[in-house]
């Protein structure tokens, strides 16, 4: 805990740093702003040596100008900046581990505006679960306009995790892992266990297939660290009226699908293939059969029931989505 300073004292003789907030951004100018100010206004952390870091991924807008403004705010920390030319979120958040020079880093999109604690909380669990290697807590969402009626069923494809007030370990065997959003991760934990070379590098593309946050999870859980559910930590989500319309949830629920069959092989043995290819097929069109009983003629108006869909669709094409990201890695070798 923070109140026991010894070790707060002996990181500050040795000049080490405890906390790294990494920021990946893509125009995010607009944005920016109000996430630093959350930082800025940050509670608990005065023994804590901790810094901010932003990761510009060819942003076209004026975000270094706004990162430059606000690096003379920060006066308690460092707020840096990089630019990864590479374009996609994994190369992001790949740079921001080998930039960050904190034990912990903690991953907080452009849109997320944390708690006055975050900090503090975060910290504070990392240093109380030593065989933790990632952690992460309540996203509550921010909505522009008031989400579809039943949204809760599917507020986990924006990234809205509310799981309750008690601690636990995610289940990582049947893919249930949090998103990369306000995401905390042991550095340590990630150099030992996660490759360079990560199949999945974002939403980039039309099909936004999505698995990055959850492929550097199952890496670390392989490893045999643990993945955590800190209700104490706590951010907001700001979710503007755009990715609330139907189209949009429709391609996020489907890019979440196409990855499925191929973040499953992850913690799989060559010898089980056959079986989780079977598993995969069989469940989705079990679930897709029982969603078309379930809502009948309101499939095709109920956004609730499209979303869901798409997303037992998306999985049960992963297969064949796992095969092209095979033959695209051949191809690139």
């Amino acid at each position: 805990m923070i109140s026991l300073s010894s070790q707060q004292e002996a990181n500050s003789i040795t000049k080490t740093i405890d906390f790294t907030v990494a920021i990946p951004t893509w125009n995010g100018a607009e944005r920016l702003p109000q996430v630093l100010d959350r930082l800025l206004a940050q509670t608990g952390i005065e023994r804590l040596r901790w810094e901010v870091i932003v990761i510009d991924n060819n942003s076209s807008d004026r975000t270094p100008e706004v990162v430059r403004d606000y690096q003379t705010k920060f006066t308690q920390c460092d707020l840096k900046y990089f630019l990864e030319s590479q374009q996609g979120l994994t190369f992001a958040r790949l740079r921001a581990i080998n930039e960050a020079k904190g034990k912990f880093v903690a991953f907080l999109d452009d849109d997320n505006l944390a708690a006055p604690d975050w900090i503090l909380q975060s910290y504070n669990f990392g240093e109380e679960h030593s065989l933790a290697g990632a952690w992460s807590g309540q996203i509550h969402g921010d909505f522009e306009v008031k989400p579809p009626d039943n949204f809760s069923q599917i507020q986990a494809f924006l990234a809205v995790r509310e799981h309750g007030q008690k601690p636990y370990i995610f289940d990582a065997i049947n893919l249930k892992l949090p998103p990369g959003a306000a995401l905390v991760i042991r550095k340590q934990a990630w150099l030992e266990s996660v490759p360079q070379n990560l199949v999945f590098k974002g939403r980039l593309g039309n099909l936004m297939v999505a698995g990055e946050d959850t492929e550097v999870l199952l890496h670390l859980h392989k490893s045999g660290w643990e993945i955590w559910y800190n209700p104490k930590m706590e951010i907001h989500h700001k979710i503007p009226h755009w990715r609330l319309e139907k189209n949009y949830l429709i391609k996020i629920a489907r890019g979440c699908g196409l990855c499925i069959f191929q973040l499953r092989l992850i913690n799989t043995r060559k010898s089980q293939l056959p079986l989780i290819l079977l598993r995969t097929t069989l469940g989705n069109l079990r679930r897709i059969f029982h969603h078309i009983i379930k809502y009948k003629y309101n499939l095709g108006t109920d956004t609730i029931a499209l979303v869901e869909v798409n997303f037992y669709l998306g999985s049960l094409m992963s297969p064949w989505c796992s095969l092209l990201f095979y033959f695209h890695r051949l191809i690139n070798k």
